[in-house]
């Protein structure tokens, strides 16, 4: 399968807004009004349309950024104050909702047992999804697999020895191990292209829901905070334990209705190496972590609950519009 031609870099433009905080956040970002004051931020639902794509904003602006804002935004003041409030109910949520285990050892053990008659995302597409459910399902992901394993590298320059190693090493085969055709990102954009989907970054934002959202803000927020860096070693050992099964599944579903090369590729692709991941993950990073940070045990088993309760936030979402003959995007595609 030869390569898709690489794509040009560029920012995306900025979404409608979906509330008070948001629209206002925009407008700032615009240059043509103030930021959300006090009053509109106190009392946001944390997991609601509003705060999540008000926080996504913020993060974003740490990635690419947006066509038109001045990437001296990124520092702003005043943002990082109403980014702070906006993350506070986030956490606060995640920590009541998501809480299930005290040591990482229980968590992700928890993880490796699979059950016999799966009912999650993958196993839908496997089974009975159409093309029209992949190509939303790869709509929603677009979020994080146009940045894929972005999100994650903040945590680099605060782990140390074996953590940092091993972390730095699972980083470097997602970003194609030196090789621009083999990063994951544009594995995930050539899949895009495959499904006649958009390729470019954040083309989809305005589609995904509250949840798709919440699933990649998780990352940022974990990844820009040291206080959290336990976390996100958490979410990453979670998502590269469950990887594997999961990418076996989508490769069957992109095979069985023939979605393309490129399509399938993305997942075998991912079944394979984050096998070898897993292992690293596990033994090295969080290992390593907790051979130097014991305390921080209970901070990686967060990491991972919170990861399995987003995710299951997600597959709520789609699997209940799914199993009704809807769409679960918030616009067509």
């Amino acid at each position: 399968m030869e390569p898709a031609a690489e794509r040009p870099y560029a920012e995306p433009d900025l979404p409608p807004g979906r509330g008070e905080i948001s629209a206002a956040l925009i407008e700032y970002l615009r240059g043509t009004g103030p930021l959300p004051g006090d009053a509109v931020l106190t009392g946001a639902e944390p997991l609601g349309d509003d705060l999540q794509l008000a926080l996504y904003l913020c993060y974003e602006l740490h990635y690419r950024g947006f066509a038109g804002v001045d990437g001296a935004r990124e520092w702003d003041p005043g943002l990082l104050r109403v980014r702070a409030a906006l993350e506070k109910p986030f956490l606060a949520a995640l920590r009541a909702g998501a809480t299930r285990h005290t040591r990482a050892d229980e968590a992700l053990d928890e993880l490796l047992v699979e059950p016999v008659d799966g009912e999650g995302v993958s196993h839908f597409l496997r089974d009975e999804g159409e093309l029209w459910q992949l190509r939303e399902y790869a709509a929603q992901r677009s979020v994080y697999h146009l940045k894929e394993a972005d999100p994650h590298a903040w945590v680099l320059p605060r782990l140390w020895g074996r953590a940092k190693a091993g972390m730095a090493a699972v980083e470097f085969d997602e970003w194609g191990a030196g090789r621009a055709e083999r990063v994951h990102a544009r594995l995930f954009a050539d899949l895009m292209t495959d499904l006649g989907l958009d390729p470019s970054y954040g083309r989809y934002l305005d589609a995904c829901g509250d949840e798709a959202l919440a699933v990649v803000n998780l990352m940022s927020l974990f990844g820009l905070h040291r206080a959290l860096r336990g976390a996100l070693v958490g979410h990453f050992a979670a998502v590269e334990t469950t990887s594997s099964p999961g990418s076996r599944r989508l490769a069957s579903a992109m095979r069985r209705t023939g979605a393309g090369p490129a399509a399938e590729h993305f997942y075998t692709e991912h079944v394979e190496a984050d096998a070898v991941h897993e292992q690293v993950v596990r033994r090295e990073v969080v290992a390593g972590l907790l051979e130097q940070e014991p305390h921080l045990d209970a901070d990686i088993a967060f990491g991972v609950d919170a990861t399995g309760w987003v995710e299951d936030r997600l597959a709520n979402r789609l699997l209940e519009a799914w199993r009704s003959g809807r769409s679960s995007l918030r616009t067509a595609v």
